[in-house]
């Protein structure tokens, strides 16, 4: 794309009137950066999610080692991994609110700001325009909008 034209809006392309390439790549990349932090978090919550089972099986893993005679065992796992941080002071609940509360939230009230400030709130313009520029007009499958209902 040519980062210095003022590009007309057409068909999928859904910038807002004069503004450029640059703009909408620029913008485009900070909500690709955004849709990756969305990716990181799910992945958070998984650890989260995974981490609670894993602590929860420790019961049963403790009662069968008692059942087999395995007493020290089963005493160290009781008393060294159930219910232990997974960080300094933090169970996984704890870093999730921290990270929702803090990274998160941040990233994504300045992604809603560049894109209210440069693109007048539109978001995917990046797309949009991509879609424009690689649909072949008039054919099947190419349409620049669903059919209005």
């Amino acid at each position: 794309m040519d980062h210095h034209r003022v590009p007309a809006p057409r068909g999928a392309d859904r910038r807002p009137p004069g503004v450029d390439d640059a703009t909408v790549a620029g913008v485009g990349k900070l909500t690709e950066a955004l849709e990756t932090i969305e990716r990181a978090r799910g992945h958070l919550y998984a650890m989260h999610q995974l981490t609670g089972r894993a602590d929860a099986m420790l019961d049963e893993a403790v009662r069968l080692l008692r059942e087999a005679g395995h007493h020290t065992v089963a005493e160290a796992v009781q008393r060294r991994l159930v219910g232990r941080n997974v960080v300094d002071g933090r169970w996984t609940y704890q870093l999730v609110e921290e990270y929702d509360d803090g990274y998160y939230a941040e990233f994504r009230a300045l992604e809603r700001h560049a894109r209210e400030e440069l693109l007048g709130g539109v978001r995917h313009a990046y797309e949009s325009a991509m879609k424009e520029e690689r649909r072949s007009a008039g054919e099947p499958g190419h349409e620049a909008h669903p059919p209005h209902r």
